[in-house]
Formats: C-alpha cells, structure tokens, sequence
C-alpha cells in the first residue's frame, strides 16, 4: 500500500488529520517516565513514553512523524531507538521521516536506507539543491517526499520575503516543487502561524498534500483561520501536528480527542461549503472554437493540467501532467466528460462498457447508467482466496465489449486489460480514452487488433490553452519540442 492509500485510510478510520511527533526530546520528557515505576536510564525512558504516546494515539490519528535529528542527537542508542520506535507504530499509520535532508552528495544512499531498510513512508526534504536533490527519493514506488516550502522562523523572513512580499521565495519553492513530481508522490511542509501563508500556498497548489507545522506557537492565528486557509474544497489535503505540550501530559488521548474533533467540525463546514460546485463561465473568446473548448478548460483552471517537467512510471520526463481523478469531485465536469465518452460511444456497437482500474472505473459506471449498457472490469490483480475471479461483473461469452479508459500513454495498460477480457471469450475491438497522449499509440493499438479513439488529444489541449492565455509561449514550445 501507497503511502497515500495508507494515509487516506488512516484518515478515514480514524477520522483523523492529525500527526504525531514522536521526538525524544529529554526536555520534553515527562518526570514520571525517569522516575517511579518508569525509572531506568535515559534511553528506556524515552523508549517507554514515546509507547506510551503511540498506544494511545493510534486510534485517534493519520501519522506518526519521528524527527531524525533527535535521534541522531543521541548517536547510535538514539538510532536504536528510532528502530524500535518505527517497529512499534501500528502498519495501517504511514510514517513521515521528519528528516529535512538537505546533503545531494547522499541522497541516493539515505533515499535506500530510510525506504528499504526501515518502515519509513515519507520523508521530508529541504528544496535548496532542486530536482536533482529530490529524484532519488522519488524512484521508490509508493512512498513520497514533503519538500519543505517555508519555515517559521522570524530570521528566515529575509530569504524567504525575497526580492518582496508580493513575490516570496518560498512561493516560487512551491512553483518549483510541483514540477518535481506528481501528486502521489510528492507534497509540501509548511512551517507558518499566517493564514496568509497558508492560503497563497494553497491557491497555487490547490491538489499538494501539506503538512503543517509551528501553528501553534505563541501569538498565532486562531486554529479556525488556519484550517479555513489550509484545507481544500473536500475538507482534506491538510495535516495537523498535535501540540507537543499534550503529549506529556498524563493523558495524551483525553487531551487530544477534543482537538479531533474542533478539526472535524471544521471539515465538515468546509464540505458543506464545497457541496455544490461553483458556476464556471468562460473567459475568452476565439475565432475557431474547438468544439471541447469550455472541458479543456476547466480541466485547466481545476488544476487537472499541469505544466512543469514531470517523471512519467516509464522513466519518460514530460513537460506536462494529467491528474483527472479530482474530476469526480465536480459533478458539472463529470457530467461534461462523460458526454464527451459518449458522443463517440454512441456510434460503436457492443454489448458491455469495460473500464480499466482503477482509474476509469468511475467513467465506466457512469457511462453504463447514462447509455443504459451494463458494466464490467478486468481485475487488476486476481486475489488468492475467494472466487479468484479476472474478471468482475455478469457476462456471456462472445459478446463484444468497448474498453474505455482515461489517458493512452503507451497503450500498454490499456491492451493487458483488452487481453484479460478476451481470456474469459469476449470480443474486444474499440477502446475509447478521454486523452490521447499521441506518439502513435493509436497506431500500435491497430497493430494489435484495437481501434482506438479520443476525446480530445494532448496537441488539441495545448493548443486551445495557449490560444486562450492559460499557458505561456514558453511552456507552450516545451510542449512542442517535446513531441518532434
């Protein structure tokens, strides 16, 4: 499991935005764990208060966050001691590695060490070596970095305000950041007591994961104002840190509870807000408009179309990023894209709508209520126990199926989807994408016996984008570049 599968669980179960720090700080310590029935030397007493805090913790948060300095501080029975921390942390918590690594001459070997040697699933990272610092941590499947973005520090106002408020550094960090790596795989820290901060981070990466930090250091903002700054539409993509003050209290769990739920009734203000989609209207006009203009976008101004340089799973680095899984969340767009699927449906012919996992399984289920055709799906893995079933859904053989799906890449997915349905006697000819990442895919899929067909092409998007101003000439020749 994913770091972010594991955190959107932990979230989910635990109806929980809140992370722990597990720092054995001796100062922080409470006085019982070195005394009474704790008492021992240093080392069993922070081993014993940081089980303590994660006992009592497990249930009521989404991630456990050690900061490495500590236990590096206490040479090599610290970092015992991190081990059997991270050993004690339940398997369904993601753990953040609060690290800061900075040094580009070892990223290669810490990146190994912390995400095949020990249960780490994040790490955070400081930003100032770039891309190159960062891409070691980013092969690891599955697991994620948090690319520190901004600290609260009052002596770091001087680099990070810079060259003006109006345009800080630690903007441009995020700016950055996010054409370092997609989504799932990397998010942002954000060390700050401003909601300003806080919302002019947001707005620019309004799909980043951020985690927060030094909100509750004295004189700062009301916890109300900075989830109202931090939080997305959905209530989500926002991590809290629990006070270090509850968790040397005698109870950490009764301290923290009532936090929980202030945030959750925040959340839940913030979806009830977000229940209804706003109105998008367009802004520009053209000449010869393509007939998908307003979809294009919209998938735009939602932040679905990333431009940056971007590390495809193949190795590939484009100079743009699709992320259409936020598209479910605008029921207005949805309904827009699934028209868009069926305006080409309606002119084949089959008996059932495939869609491929994971990520066309919504489009399937909507196009099969709105065209009236029943719906199947080729696993994407078979499981071991049950009716080890490859394909899920009621069938005859030799009837034919369209397979529909949401980007054509390679085409490589898409076609051991088409393989896995005709295992089972179904007919495939036609598979339908949303978006057409061109390089002759749809070429190689003729060769293999499938017609292919899209909604829109990657060329069309770009086009209609820089045409209405969304995109510069500069990120525009990228694109083109890129495809000659």
């Amino acid at each position: 499991m994913s770091f972010f599968e594991k955190l959107n669980h932990a979230i989910a179960h635990n109806q929980s935005l809140l992370v722990v720090g597990l720092d054995p700080n001796p100062e922080m310590m409470p006085k019982r764990y070195s005394t009474g029935e704790y008492s021992g030397d240093l080392m069993d007493g922070l081993k014993d208060w940081l089980h303590v805090i994660i006992q009592q913790t497990a249930d009521l948060v989404c991630a456990y966050k050690p900061t490495y300095g500590f236990y590096k501080a206490l040479g090599a029975p610290g970092l015992n001691l991190l081990e059997q921390t991270l050993a004690a942390i339940p398997d369904s918590i993601p753990i953040i590695l609060d690290a800061k690594h900075g040094d580009l001459n070892t990223s290669t070997v810490f990146a190994e060490t912390i995400f095949t040697r020990s249960r780490v699933d994040a790490v955070t990272l400081s930003p100032y070596s770039g891309q190159d610092h960062v891409a070691p941590f980013l092969i690891y499947p599955g697991k994620a970095v948090f690319i520190l973005c901004c600290t609260s520090n009052p002596a770091a106002v001087a680099i990070q305000q810079y060259p003006q408020p109006q345009t800080p550094l630690y903007l441009q960090v995020v700016k950055e950041a996010k054409t370092w790596g997609a989504p799932e795989d990397l998010a942002l820290e954000v060390g700050t007591t401003s909601p300003d901060v806080l919302a002019k981070i947001r707005a620019i990466a309004p799909e980043r994961l951020i985690l927060a930090r030094s909100i509750w250091a004295e004189g700062g903002a009301e916890l109300t104002q900075i989830l109202a700054a931090g939080l997305n539409a959905n209530g989500e993509g926002l991590l809290i840190p629990v006070p270090q003050d509850m968790l040397a209290t005698e109870e950490p769990a009764a301290a923290i509870q009532p936090l929980r739920e202030e945030i959750n009734q925040a959340r839940r203000q913030k979806i009830q807000q977000g229940s209804t989609c706003e109105l998008w209207m367009p802004d520009v006009c053209f000449l010869e408009q393509h007939p998908h203009q307003d979809l294009i976008l919209q998938l735009y101004d939602m932040g679905c179309i990333l431009f940056g340089e971007f590390v495809q799973a193949s190795g590939a680095v484009f100079p743009y990023y699709i992320d259409l899984r936020k598209v479910i969340s605008n029921p207005q767009l949805f309904h827009l894209m699934l028209s868009a699927y069926a305006e080409i449906l309606q002119d084949l012919t089959f008996d059932r709508i495939a869609g491929i996992p994971y990520g066309s399984l919504p489009t399937a289920t909507g196009l099969s209520l709105r065209l009236h055709h029943p719906m199947i799906f080729p696993r994407k893995e078979v499981k071991a126990h049950g009716t080890r079933r490859v394909i899920e859904g009621h069938f005859e053989p030799g009837e034919t199926v369209v397979v529909v799906d949401d980007i054509l890449i390679s085409g490589k997915s898409v076609m051991e989807g088409a393989a896995k349905l005709e295992t089972g006697g179904l007919n495939v000819q036609d598979i339908v994408v949303f978006i057409d990442h061109e390089g002759g895919v749809k070429d190689r899929l003729r060769d293999n016996g499938y017609q292919a067909h899209s909604v829109l092409t990657i060329s069309e998007i770009t086009q209609t984008l820089y045409q209405a101003g969304r995109i510069t000439q500069e990120q525009f020749q990228a694109f083109n570049h890129s495809v000659e």
